[in-house]
């Protein structure tokens, strides 16, 4: 029977595109990769890798075994999971990846409450904002805290059920001393020096495509995916920004934040797991928290 642990090794190898970099990944010396990779060949009796420029890629065999260890990995979680459900508690420990603009007003909440309900369990929080949902399906991850920008189709990989959790608005942001509390429309921003994500980011497409639809091509005096440099930028009144609502702590002292009233911008938060068919109730309590913390949120904020 062919171990497990080297089909994780294989997968992982697959996804990260080198074994330096899934030997980082597997907090493993190359070597080490190598060794299973070599025993994986020897058992499955043929080569599932080769050299593809400074990368490594599957062959067709390679190709073939993984379509089933997703299988095999599919069933190890159900069984996990029916195990968990059938002691009914939460467990010990757990990983959630989360994106920086959540954690001081979803990530640090949720965490907090669980700490009070459920003190036995140790989260592990990766703040990034790269490939959550490829780190879930890997197993690197059990919780991911991601986001979908509403010009994108609503859709999740195989295998990852998503729990909807707050639809967060981008506000415009500027100094203070500039203008009133009305809603802005996004035409107005045509002539203002903006503080937004590159294009290549998901926020930055969606307001690239946002200002397409009021009809002007925006003017990113300024391109930082840092939201707190965006605020600053904002606050000494050299750019016009656009955040998420949620990124931006209430008492953020010299900026004036209103809403786009006529083309808004929309980031969905979600909660993915990987599916199962048994709830597992570490998982669920974690995904019950963020839920818990963002309707919070929502409920409590004053536009």
């Amino acid at each position: 029977m062919w171990d497990i642990r080297r089909l994780h090794t294989l997968r992982t190898v697959a996804a990260r595109g080198s074994i330096t970099a899934a030997a980082q990944s597997l907090a493993l010396t190359a070597g080490a990769v190598s060794q299973q990779l070599s025993a994986l060949r020897n058992e499955v009796g043929v080569d599932l890798l080769r050299p593809d420029g400074r990368t490594v890629a599957l062959t067709e065999a390679g190709r073939v075994l993984l379509e089933h260890a997703d299988g095999i990995f599919a069933a190890v979680h159900q069984a996990e999971n029916a195990v968990a459900a059938v002691k009914g508690t939460v467990g010990a420990a757990l990983t959630l990846a989360a994106l920086p603009s959540t954690v001081a007003r979803i990530v640090a909440p949720a965490l907090t409450a669980l700490g009070s309900h459920h003190p036995q369990l140790t989260v592990t929080c990766l703040v990034t904002d790269q490939a959550q949902l490829r780190e879930l399906t890997l197993g690197t991850v059990d919780v991911v805290l991601g986001q979908r920008y509403h010009h994108l189709p609503d859709t999740a990989p195989r295998g990852i059920d998503v729990t909807p959790l707050l639809d967060d608005p981008l506000l415009v942001v500027t100094a203070a001393d500039q203008g009133d509390e009305r809603p802005v429309a996004l035409r107005e921003l045509a002539t203002h020096n903006l503080a937004v994500p590159p294009p290549t980011t998901d926020c930055g497409q969606a307001v690239q495509h946002a200002c397409q639809q009021a009809g002007f091509t925006p003017t990113a005096r300024y391109l930082t995916a840092d939201i707190a440099a965006q605020l600053t930028l904002a606050q000494a009144g050299l750019a016009t920004a656009l955040v998420p609502r949620t990124a931006i702590a209430p008492d953020t002292p010299g900026i004036r934040k209103v809403p786009i009233g006529d083309h808004p911008i929309l980031r969905r938060l979600f909660a993915a797991t990987r599916h199962t068919g048994t709830a597992n109730p570490t998982t669920a309590a974690v995904v019950a928290a963020l839920d818990a913390a963002a309707r919070r949120d929502s409920t409590t904020y004053l536009p």
